[in-house]
């Protein structure tokens, strides 16, 4: 009850203080010059408090919001997923000198084999207009003398639910660099003691970065599917920035013929 009078009284009092300031703004023509000096003063004061309300809310809410499930989903979707990484903070942000075998976060793991990291990461946050995912991953790569450079992301246990080989997963990637490089995707499929595996290359060269694995060609028991994983492989990463701005994952069956 309390609340709602001070929300009241707080109205009541804004819009008191509106129309003095428009009764100010109106009569400043005709104002003594020493009023008008005051008067100036005041709304000087005024206007530092109202930019700074006004840039944290510009900033603020042209962000990506926390959580957010939005993921395109072509016709006849029946599961999509984005990453944690993507998703929501993480609870280590960033990490210098990377090693080996490095979580990042629950489902994702930095994979690398150098005799000397010299490797960062951190998660940022997107603040692009066109951005749909709250937050990206920023790797910074230096010297790097090792054979390979991979990010490893665990599919959770709904992505083999009901799974067929009359299934097509899709991924979607939002990636930037500094100078260009190759980025493979592996899906893996886990089914009793084997394990699937089919690769594709990610077309950084077309507006839309996605690749799709048929699963038609996997020779899988689906009877005996336990869980997916996928693998992002970064063929010469040596002096660059890698940004993933978004990742999603989603699974449709194939259409009929």
């Amino acid at each position: 009850m309390a609340g709602r009078v001070d929300s009241v009284l707080e109205r009541l009092a804004f819009r008191r203080m509106l129309r003095r300031w428009s009764r100010a703004a109106d009569e400043a023509p005709q104002m003594d010059l020493s009023q008008l000096r005051a008067m100036r003063g005041q709304a000087r004061q005024m206007r530092r408090e109202l930019d700074r309300v006004l840039h944290q809310a510009e900033f603020r809410l042209a962000l990506p919001v926390i959580g957010t499930t939005a993921i395109r989903r072509p016709a006849g979707t029946d599961w999509a997923w984005r990453p944690e990484l993507w998703k929501g903070p993480i609870a280590v942000s960033g990490l210098a000198n990377v090693s080996g075998r490095e979580p990042v976060c629950d489902g994702a793991t930095v994979f690398h084999d150098c005799r000397r990291s010299e490797l960062t990461f951190r998660q940022i946050r997107n603040t692009r207009g066109s951005d749909v995912a709250p937050f990206g991953f920023r790797m910074d790569v230096f010297r790097f003398d090792g054979s390979f450079l991979s990010l490893v992301l665990d599919l959770p246990a709904e992505a083999v639910e009901g799974l067929r080989l009359r299934h097509l997963i899709r991924l979607d990637v939002i990636v930037e660099m500094e100078k260009p490089l190759e980025i493979f995707a592996r899906l893996n499929i886990k089914h009793g003691p084997n394990v699937e595996q089919l690769v594709r290359e990610l077309p950084l060269h077309e507006e839309e970065v996605m690749v799709e694995f048929d699963l038609a060609y996997a020779k899988v028991n689906e009877k005996r599917i336990e869980k997916m994983w996928l693998d992002l492989i970064f063929e010469g990463p040596e002096m660059n920035q890698i940004i993933l701005r978004d990742v999603t994952v989603c699974r449709r069956p194939r259409a009929e013929v």
